[in-house]
């Protein structure tokens, strides 16, 4: 019997996505991402075992993680290091996403002082408006980057999708491209060109991406299996969409009427809730709630659960349409997604098993 939400990671699937991600595209270097996995040691040596090049975190705290566990791959750090985490970045990782020169002399002064080289991707915004400067700034950037005595500039990079929800596509990719070109012409030596994340697969696996990437850094193709852009399979990969399950123990079942009764205000989340009335309906309980993960990221691995909603600590479920009535201490099982995977890795009331 199932005492509180469990969270299994299947790591031979895991290696198996990894692995179809790294052989479909020969010459470009993958770098594996497991922030969504909190930087979970199991996860990360599942994707080395698949081939991928390094480790992607955003998280010092993570890669520490790795670190401890014994795991010794190239790390690079996603999100730019505050100045004063300047030292733990130099020790934990070769690689950083950098577009602030502040923090490059940080990094430069740290490098320095513990005897060690850093490597920066110069990060351009191509759209998307998250991180990365406006492409004019680049050649300031990269003249004044260059004189740093133990940073080496190992490429130029974007993001893409994450923020503003941008699509990768030939006219954006190949600005990046272009840019980098510009930045090898001007530094006279040869560049990465890091070209997204997942959503990048679909254009560079078609062949709608501009040659010249050479890195992406795949975090959700990997553990979750979808193309982030649209949440389904990525054409020309195939790849297993249940490496990650969460199973949730019932605490009660009972029928009730399908609508509250009363007056109805905002709910525990300053929302204000709607309900169709479906008459009496069989519902379950379940030991998971919002500070757990969001009860919209779960899909039922059973069509006769539908997911109603959820409270801090409770899961609402319509189990009307299960073939057996669950009973109390049952599990119920769901393939999360992204927002839901980030959450589940992060709740320390979340037990987490591999298989």
């Amino acid at each position: 019997m199932l005492a509180r939400a469990t969270v299994t990671v299947n790591t031979a699937k895991i290696t198996e996505n990894a692995r179809s991600v790294v052989e479909a595209l020969p010459g470009i270097g993958i770098v594996g991402v497991t922030k969504v996995t909190a930087g979970t040691p199991e996860v990360a040596r599942a994707m080395l075992a698949g081939g991928v090049v390094g480790l992607g975190e955003s998280r010092l705290e993570n890669v520490a993680r790795l670190r401890a566990a014994g795991i010794d791959s190239p790390a690079w750090l996603l999100r730019a290091p505050t100045p004063p985490v300047a030292d733990d970045c130099v020790r934990l990782t070769q690689v950083s996403l950098e577009s602030e020169l502040d923090i490059v002399a940080a990094l430069d002064a740290a490098a320095g002082a513990a005897g060690l080289r850093h490597a920066i991707v110069v990060m351009v915004d191509i759209g998307d408006l998250r991180e990365g400067m406006m492409p004019d700034a680049l050649p300031a950037f990269l003249e004044r980057a260059a004189r740093f005595a133990s940073i080496d500039i190992l490429g130029v990079g974007a993001s893409l999708t994450c923020y503003g929800a941008i699509l990768p596509d030939e006219s954006n990719l190949g600005r990046l491209v272009a840019l980098a070109k510009a930045a090898e012409a001007q530094l006279g030596k040869r560049l990465v060109v890091s070209g997204g994340s997942s959503t990048s697969l679909d254009p560079v696996l078609s062949g709608r991406a501009p040659a010249g990437i050479d890195n992406l850094r795949i975090g959700e193709a990997i553990v979750l299996g979808v193309d982030p852009a649209t949440r389904e399979a990525i054409p020309g990969l195939t790849l297993h969409t249940d490496a990650i399950t969460v199973a949730v123990p019932v605490i009660e079942v009972g029928v009730k009427p399908s609508r509250p009764l009363g007056t109805c205000v905002q709910d525990a989340f300053g929302n204000v809730p709607v309900f169709e009335d479906r008459g009496l309906r069989r519902r379950a309980i379940c030991a998971l709630g919002r500070q757990d993960a969001p009860p919209e990221g779960l899909t039922p691995l059973d069509p006769g659960v539908e997911v109603l909603g959820a409270s801090s600590d409770h899961l609402v479920l319509d189990v009307d349409a299960m073939p057996a009535r669950p009973c109390v201490g049952d599990e119920i099982v769901f393939v999360p997604g992204y927002s839901a995977t980030l959450a589940l890795f992060t709740s320390p009331y979340v037990e987490k098993r591999f298989v």
